[in-house]
């Protein structure tokens, strides 16, 4: 069965906007991984700051659809409130949408995927939904690279408990449960990254300008990122 999306003026129509959008370029994503202290948020603004990516937060985009109030938003709420974990699904249309409108073509994932769940079904859709769509924009939504953070959960540890963030998770307690989390949902996706050969390992546990002295040289030299 036809339907719009078929219609060679939509098609066309839906590709003069969106090179316009994108300038007709590929868009390049790299997913940033690392444990709760790794220091990936911060190393995330540096590399917008210096590379001009844009950088893209699932638990972000989660957070600004709920506080917008709007039906979807709502049902996200209502599943987090519910201590469910919400769908790969949802997340991933929001990481989807959110790349659309940003009009860039190069962007920065962090903290996704979370399972392999996450990476599983951001596979599937891209390969089932969005395939003929980006295709015809010449997108590519797939990840260049992993950058993971590398840092021992001694080291992460210390740096947590001595934010002052006023954070309810930081504490001893809670902190052990998110490397726990980490290390059973969050290493499997690595390790499969790694055997594709797409893992750029960062050593998370130097100070923070000299990590980024190291995720400068992975940009540069890494083929066409820059």
């Amino acid at each position: 069965m036809s339907t719009a999306m078929d219609d060679p003026d939509v098609l066309a129509e839906k590709k003069d906007i969106n090179e316009n959008m994108l300038g007709g370029k590929k868009v390049k994503i790299i997913f940033v991984l690392g444990g709760p202290g790794s220091g990936k948020g911060t190393q995330c603004s540096n590399i917008v700051e210096h590379f001009g990516f844009i950088h893209l937060s699932a638990g972000e985009l989660l957070r600004a659809e709920i506080n917008s109030g709007s039906e979807n938003g709502t049902m996200i709420d209502t599943i987090i409130k519910e201590g469910k974990i919400v769908p790969s699904e949802i997340t991933i249309k929001l990481l989807q949408e959110a790349i659309i409108k940003g009009g860039n073509d190069k962007y920065i994932i962090d903290g996704f995927p979370r399972n392999e769940e996450n990476r599983a079904v951001f596979e599937s859709v891209q390969l089932q939904t969005l395939v003929t769509y980006f295709q015809l924009l010449q997108i590519n939504i797939s990840p260049e690279f992993v950058l993971f953070f590398d840092c021992s959960e001694e080291e992460m540890e210390r740096r947590l408990l001595g934010r002052n963030q006023g954070r309810s998770d930081d504490n001893i307690e809670t902190i052990r449960k998110r490397f726990k989390v980490f290390v059973e949902s969050s290493l499997p996706v690595i390790e499969y990254y790694e055997s594709k050969g797409m893992v750029k390992k960062i050593d998370a546990t130097k100070p923070a300008p000299e990590v980024f002295e190291d995720d400068g040289k992975r940009m540069k030299f890494t083929n066409g990122i820059t």
